[in-house]
């Protein structure tokens, strides 16, 4: 039983450096992450505090070190379940830390955003990730000039500053090309809204795989939605009063695809028999929809955590080298072949 479980006085670090045979700074420098120390050294110290039952102060850490111990996190919409699935990453990254997060949001405005970092920074975080967002590149590097920050749906490269991205115009692409690849050619789009990146690069990937295929671009067939539900449904609702023909739809994300496919079975059109459907993002829901979506799966969760390890990097002054991995089509229920 630790010696803290059967003791009135709580196991200090000197404790932990005696039962370990090394220096208190040793133990203080392992505990910090600042230790460069030999492996032998490092077990004897995990192995004393595992032992002992050592719990460090995370005040009196980072008094010592002069860090707060607490990471930003700037999201745009909390309760988009995108989101949610990319910060459970963060959170697994920052576990067993000694981290904390604190997050807000941006609402998808530039000027909000700006406010929230602002204030993020002053409440002396010691670094920060932005998810996503409308902050444009200059302003973050700037930013970074007082904290080190990775930011996601962005490329970057500077000393304190790590943007990535994912590859949206390919993902797009396997989404229409494995439409096309089940006889389908009059493919209807519904988009993300034309001022973001992410949407205006799906679209592109849409463009490319009809064009690979020899198959016209028809700009009837593309519906501007805003990533949420509501924007599938009426863009469905929008199709039909235009009395569009098409047999198949790609939605801009899965949530567009929810709206999309509760549009279509209140107009008793069933998926894939009548229309196949196909989404963007593979988010945890899908895979319990009616039927199951086929979608391209986005590494939220993988994003989540390489951001977060990639910040801890720069806050340790360690080189940092950010690898994500590819999008992919995941094929469910929802597409079928055109008959």
């Amino acid at each position: 039983m630790p010696e803290n479980e059967t003791s009135s006085n709580p196991v200090t670090l000197l404790d932990v450096a005696r039962e370990a045979g090394v220096s208190p700074s040793t133990v203080s420098r392992i505990l910090n992450g600042t230790a460069t120390v030999s492996a032998v050294k490092r077990k004897a110290v995990e192995d004393a505090i595992k032992k002992m039952g050592f719990e460090p102060n995370p005040l009196a850490q980072s008094l010592k070190s002069g860090r707060s111990m607490t990471v930003g996190i700037v999201v745009q919409d909390i309760s988009s379940p995108f989101f949610s699935e990319i910060l459970r990453g963060v959170d697994d990254g920052l576990n067993s830390t000694g981290y904390a997060s604190v997050i807000v949001s941006g609402h998808w405005n530039a000027s909000e955003e700006a406010a929230r970092i602002k204030l993020l920074l002053a409440r002396k975080v010691d670094g920060l990730i932005l998810l996503s967002g409308r902050i444009e590149d200059k302003a973050v590097l700037q930013f970074a000039t007082q904290r080190p920050i990775v930011a996601t749906g962005r490329s970057l490269k500077s000393p304190t500053a790590i943007g990535f991205k994912l590859d949206n115009q390919n993902g797009a692409y396997q989404a229409v090309r494995h439409l096309i690849e089940l006889g389908h050619r009059r493919i209807a789009f519904v988009t993300g809204p034309s001022n973001n990146t992410d949407a205006n690069e799906r679209l592109a990937g849409y463009k490319q795989a009809l064009e690979s295929a020899d198959i016209p671009f028809d700009p009837g067939l593309v519906v501007e939605g805003d990533f949420h539900e509501a924007s599938g449904l009426m863009a469905v609702n929008r199709l039909f009063d235009t009395q569009q023909q098409f047999s198949a739809i790609f939605a801009g994300n899965d949530l567009i695809a929810y709206g999309v496919r509760l549009s279509l079975y209140r107009k008793g059109i069933r998926v894939p028999e009548d229309i196949s459907l196909i989404g963007f993002d593979d988010l945890p829901g899908s895979l319990y929809t009616t039927p199951p979506l086929t979608t391209i799966r986005q590494p939220l969760y993988d994003m989540g955590l390489i951001a977060t390890t990639a910040l801890l990097g720069l806050i340790g002054g360690k080189p940092v080298d950010v690898e994500l991995p590819p999008v992919e089509l995941v094929v469910r229920e929802t597409t079928r072949r055109f008959r």
